[in-house]
């Protein structure tokens, strides 16, 4: 801490001494001038209004370098007035009394007004830095903690107090730092807290810019500490999200695999009672349950995998130019819809779509699918508009409240909880396929009742 602090203090002593140079400098130029302007129009001005004309030399060496260049200054005005504008002139020698008064109250004035422009100027500087302190604290505290808030400080410190570069690091590495590596000792190393340091270096710190860089310096510890906090509760919101589906997901697995895989025993059990014969038709229809609940199996893990791709961001895409009407018929030639019926609107002269034939079957045969649990007709109708492809799916069932149709997408969801079967995965599976397609899937209310599914996908070039 020692060493922190010679630095600091030779600064501070260089700083001072260059300003007073430099006030030393503005009362010699501003002296000599005030003198070469005012001798040749001496006898046409009072003592009164020379003295008044020289004190303008000695605020400007105030303001530039303090209050001892400007009484320096102050006494030189004095002695230069005497010397040149007093009876008898050229020398130091006051003939009149009043004149005598004069002079010495011009150096009185002179002084109170060098003291009072230095103070002026030392309180402007630190209400500067106090603008400067207060604006940087203000942002750490009202921006919300995010990745680069620590980067964002730091940058901020750097270009406000000029610095080349500014790092926050503890005694083994260094935790941020912005502008160019400086190799040699820093010239500000002020504690953080937490075991933290700020570093900076540039331009020489000045004894009254340490307070606020030591307080801006535990700014950026607590940045790094919120920073962690953050870090925490994000990996702990992620935790509850998984935990909260793996709940989901085991909650409905238990429930939709024990009903397909009961209809099997019971029908495979009944098929293979020795001592039960089986008429031709009764046979058929145990085996039709067969196929019915391993088809339900089927789909059951064709749904799961679907979603464990689309999570981990593994799903395979292959865009190609597809005729809709095709992939439509396709996919209703593979979807069993029950006793609805299904209309197709879907014109074979529209453009090529720009789509993964396989995904966009999917996506089509789970919305159908969908509609068909709750609407007797559906009507699935295509159309061009400008550079896309819609397609929609329209049922006239209950229809979704609008507050529900963005909770209708999420993974294992059952609007009201009330679904005879399935996961709840089509139309989060739906979603996930028509957007790795670049495509958009839209609910709106069908007229008359109901609701309509829109889906977009773009036009092959």
């Amino acid at each position: 801490m020692e060493q922190s602090r010679a630095p600091a203090a030779t600064s501070a002593a260089t700083g001072r001494q260059r300003r007073r140079w430099l006030g030393a400098a503005a009362a010699i130029v501003g002296l000599g001038a005030a003198t070469g302007l005012l001798l040749p129009v001496r006898n046409s001005l009072t003592l009164a209004s020379v003295a008044l004309l020289y004190l303008l030399p000695v605020i400007a060496t105030a303001a530039i370098g303090g209050v001892w260049p400007a009484l320096a200054a102050a006494l030189a005005a004095d002695l230069l007035v005497n010397f040149f504008f007093v009876p008898p002139y050229h020398t130091l020698a006051v003939e009149h009394r009043d004149n005598l008064i004069t002079l010495i109250v011009y150096v009185i004035v002179a002084a109170a007004v060098a003291v009072a422009v230095d103070a002026a100027s030392r309180n402007q500087a630190a209400a500067a830095r106090r603008t400067v302190e207060a604006a940087l604290l203000a942002g750490v505290t009202s921006e919300p903690v995010a990745g680069d808030s620590l980067t964002r400080l730091l940058e901020q410190v750097r270009v406000s107090y000029h610095m080349d570069a500014v790092a926050l690091a503890d005694d083994e590495r260094v935790v941020e730092r912005v502008g160019p590596w400086r190799d040699g000792p820093p010239s500000l190393s002020t504690p953080a807290g937490k075991g933290l340091r700020l570093l900076a270096w540039g331009p020489p710190v000045f004894a009254e810019d340490r307070g606020a860089l030591s307080r801006l310096a535990v700014a950026a510890a607590r940045t790094v500490e919120n920073q962690r906090l953050a870090d925490e509760a994000a990996r702990t919101r992620e935790l509850v999200q998984i935990d909260r589906l793996r709940a989901a997901l085991l909650g409905a697995v238990g429930h939709d695999l024990r009903t397909p895989l009961a209809g099997i025993k019971a029908a495979i059990s009944s098929l293979r009672q020795p001592d039960l014969s089986w008429d031709p038709d009764d046979e058929a229809e145990l085996l039709a349950t067969v196929e019915e609940s391993t088809d339900r199996l089927s789909d059951l893990v064709e749904n799961l995998l679907s979603l464990s791709r689309l999570q981990a961001g593994a799903l395979s895409v292959m865009l190609r130019a597809v005729p809709l009407d095709a992939v439509v018929a396709a996919a209703l030639l593979h979807t069993p819809t029950g006793n609805a019926t299904v209309d197709v609107d879907v014109p074979d002269d529209l453009p090529l779509a720009y789509a993964d034939p396989g995904l966009l079957e999917r996506v089509i045969a789970n919305l159908v699918d969908n509609a068909a649990k709750v609407s007797r007709t559906i009507l699935v109708s295509g159309r061009n508009s400008g550079d896309r492809i819609e397609l929609r799916i329209i049922d006239h069932g209950p229809g979704v409240p609008a507050v529900d149709r963005e909770r209708m997408f999420t993974p294992f969801q059952r609007l009201d909880d009330h679904a005879a079967d399935g996961l709840g995965l089509g139309l989060a599976i739906a979603r996930g396929f028509t957007e790795a397609m670049a495509g958009t899937i839209a609910p709106t209310d069908t007229p008359g009742g109901g609701l309509t599914i829109t889906i977009t996908i773009p036009l092959a070039r």
